[in-house]
């Protein structure tokens, strides 16, 4: 992609099934005012809203879907005056919690770097059986460090011993979000206590703080992967997010496919909210061998700011391969910057070639920009450009299962670990890279009452990691 002096990003903050996104880095943002002096004028309530009101209409992607007349007064809060402002874009599906206030310390810290807080799990519920499980857990945390991980599940939560509560009751009282609330606030040093049921079954007593830790974009435990399944040699990568320390595992994950001649792929992005641009372009371009100079993208911005539209060719790198068949492992988490892959590569695939492995997308095909006032440490990620592929296809709303030829339904099966190929999504997108047969899914919902726990104000890293705490 041409770089531009924006920072773009493709990231989401939906309330209950969520995704998460980015911005690339180069470019900065739009060409800033001098920064004033810190002062309790420059960074009241009242000033902040009318610097988000002027980003907005400017920026917005949708004009015509801004509330006017919004009584600034009637808000305490930054958060909830934007939610007002946009309310007409949230109604018409366009912009599901995408356009939102952060601090620019803390998503800095993580897309530069992959650092953020927490016990270093991910969380699915069911709120049927009013139960939450660790889904993923990350090297180098709390969780892991307690020999917490997929498929463990929390079965009761407190502050100490005598004051645990079951998950079952908390999931009773307020569904998801009493169990978050149980969570604690997302800062070093908070700590919890659980009751623990590993995954033979045995319960144990766990004490865990939140401490800062640094996520490993690709694991090394079961990132990657040359799998034989018969004759044929496939490989796996399961990419967790889209952050710039992505680059060298991305690289040599490659690599390692080309020098072993693998031109067929299973692409994990099951729990992917998103991520940088700039990083998706690079993994076009490691899939770019035979595509180098084409179109990978188009970013398109409302008719105000058509000076700013770019597109992207693939450039091949030298540890590119041109994969023959792909088979992208998806959910409702999988959005924004994943979503842009797989829309992206559907041009240069044909149509027997490539599909989604078990279920629909969350369907998001616009981005943010990165708007900075520096002295308030806001950053206001603002819906402002479509992105579109080759074919100028960027309206996927409902998710890629209304573009891509090819679905097979899957369940995420938390008994085995990712990567295993025993794990039923890897094993059905197996299925169909050896051309067996599959269970197709359409547009329509997937798992009611199921999905990753999410904050309705998720942190930095958990608008690009959903479920993360």
């Amino acid at each position: 992609m041409k770089t531009s002096r924006i920072a773009l990003t493709v990231a989401c903050a939906a309330m209950v099934a969520s995704c998460g996104g980015a911005a690339p880095t180069g470019g900065g943002g739009p060409t800033p005012s001098p920064t004033p002096a810190p002062t309790s004028a420059t960074c009241s309530l009242s000033a902040r809203q009318d610097w988000t009101l002027a980003q907005l209409t400017e920026w917005y992607l949708f004009p015509e879907l801004m509330a006017s007349g919004v009584n600034k007064a009637a808000y305490t809060n930054l958060q909830d005056y934007i939610d007002a402002v946009v309310a007409p874009a949230r109604a018409a599906a366009r912009d599901r919690y995408f356009t939102y206030i952060t601090s620019i310390a803390e998503e800095n810290a993580f897309f530069e770097s992959g650092e953020t807080a927490g016990f270093g799990f991910r969380l699915g519920y069911d709120t049927g059986a009013r139960r939450v499980f660790v889904i993923e857990a990350f090297e180098g945390t709390a969780a892991l460090g307690q020999n917490i991980d997929r498929g463990s599940e929390l079965v009761a939560i407190g502050t100490s011993e005598a004051s645990l509560q079951t998950v079952n009751s908390l999931m009773a009282a307020g569904g998801p979000s009493s169990v978050i609330q149980a969570l604690g606030p997302d800062t070093p040093g908070t700590t919890r206590v659980f009751r623990v049921r590993d995954i033979s079954g045995a319960e144990r007593i766990v004490t865990m703080a939140k401490a800062d830790y640094t996520l490993d974009p690709v694991s090394n435990r079961y990132g990657f992967s040359i799998i034989t399944d018969g004759a044929r040699q496939v490989g796996y990568l399961n990419l967790r997010t889209f952050i710039d320390t992505a680059d060298p595992d991305l690289r040599a994950s490659y690599l390692a496919l080309r020098d072993a001649g693998v031109t067929e792929l299973v692409i994990d992005l099951r729990y992917n909210g998103g991520g940088l641009i700039s990083i998706a372009e690079l993994m076009g371009d490691l899939m770019g061998r035979n595509t180098d100079g084409q179109v990978f993208d188009y970013i398109t911005f409302r008719a105000s700011k058509a000076s700013e539209n770019s597109s992207y060719n693939f450039n091949a790198q030298p540890q590119s391969i041109a994969p023959t068949r792909i088979a992208f492992i998806t959910t409702g988490g999988t959005a924004s910057a994943s979503e842009m892959i797989i829309n992206s590569m559907q041009p240069y695939l044909p149509n027997t070639a490539m599909a989604l492995i078990g279920d629909n997308t969350f369907g998001k095909p616009v981005g943010q920009i990165a708007l900075d006032r520096a002295a308030c440490d806001d950053r206001l990620r603002v819906i402002a450009l479509r992105v579109e592929n080759a074919n100028h296809n960027g309206d996927y709303y409902t998710g890629l299962a209304s573009t891509v030829p090819n679905t097979c339904r899957a369940q995420d099966d938390i008994q085995f670990q990712l990567g295993d190929r025993r794990e039923n999504m890897l094993s059905v997108a197996l299925d169909f890279v050896a051309g067996r047969a599959c269970t197709p899914f359409g547009v329509g919902a997937a798992s009611v009452g199921r999905g990753m726990l999410q904050p309705q104000r998720p942190s930095a890293a958990q608008q690009n990691l959903p479920g993360s705490f």
